[in-house]
């Protein structure tokens, strides 16, 4: 490892001093952040008046039966390659981090995914990968190209991260023109009638990855190679594997978390 990346050697003294002086930055972006949901809470909501339907398990059904009787529904739009036959390696990454469920149902929660690919294509992949999440068919349905988690202009207007054509063109941000994207969306159901919240996506959805906040901790960070930290093995951003391919060859990546 080069040493440009290892820190500096102190006594017990001075890195208690320089802690504490971190110390200080933490507590207030930790007070910036209750800040900031504060504020996500406090958004306004629209009502959702599109009758979308989904493929899942007990078959065709809309929008309300993802919530399973509960008052909260937090969306994953999952990126499924259908060329591929798998899903994308981030996506996948990302649903890895996601612990047991029981902790969101006690405060009237519930969390899918949901992806633009035949419901069989679904489920073998999430045998394949172990998962237990719901995990529900929007294939041939507006719901992901209504919230921006697929991106085609003779469909919709693109739109991805709140740009539109023209600004990610500029930006140089073409492959969010046109395809599958990551994302997550909020719905309130109150009573009969249901409420879109919030929607995030970009970076904006590094919050759901846990061990991307336990690498933060360390002195190599993510090691991707930017931001000062070292790139750990050679690929940068792109290192992220389905967690039963870490041995084998890299593959090529096609999904925006590698396009940066």
């Amino acid at each position: 490892m080069d040493r440009y990346y290892i820190p500096e050697v102190a006594t017990r003294e001075q890195w208690l001093a320089a802690r504490k002086a971190l110390l200080e930055q933490e507590k207030a972006l930790t007070r910036q952040r209750d800040a900031l949901n504060r504020a996500r809470r406090a958004l306004p909501m629209v009502l959702v008046e599109e009758d979308y339907r989904f493929d899942g398990p007990q078959g065709e059904v809309g929008l309300e039966v993802l919530f399973h009787g509960r008052s909260q529904l937090i969306v994953y739009h999952f990126m499924y390659h259908m060329d591929r036959g798998e899903g994308c390696d981030g996506c996948s990454c990302l649903v890895d981090n996601i612990g047991h469920q029981s902790h969101l149902h006690a405060r009237d929660t519930n969390l899918v995914l949901v992806s633009r690919a035949p419901l069989a294509d679904l489920e073998a992949f999430k045998r394949r990968m172990g998962w237990t999440l719901p995990w529900y068919s929007a294939y041939g349905s507006r719901f992901n190209y209504d919230y921006h988690a697929t991106t085609d202009e003779q469909v919709a207007p693109v739109e991805y991260n709140y740009r539109d054509k023209d600004e990610l063109e500029r930006l140089g941000l073409t492959y969010h023109i046109h395809g599958e994207q990551p994302g997550v969306s909020v719905f309130l159901r109150d009573g009969g009638r249901i409420y879109h919240t919030y929607s995030c996506y970009g970076r904006g959805l590094e919050m759901l990855m846990s061990s991307f906040h336990f690498l933060d901790f360390t002195p190599f960070g993510r090691g991707e190679g930017w931001d000062g930290m070292p790139d750990l093995d050679g690929k940068g951003l792109n290192w992220t594997r389905l967690h039963d391919e870490y041995e084998q060859a890299a593959p090529t990546h096609d999904c925006c978390a590698h396009k940066a």
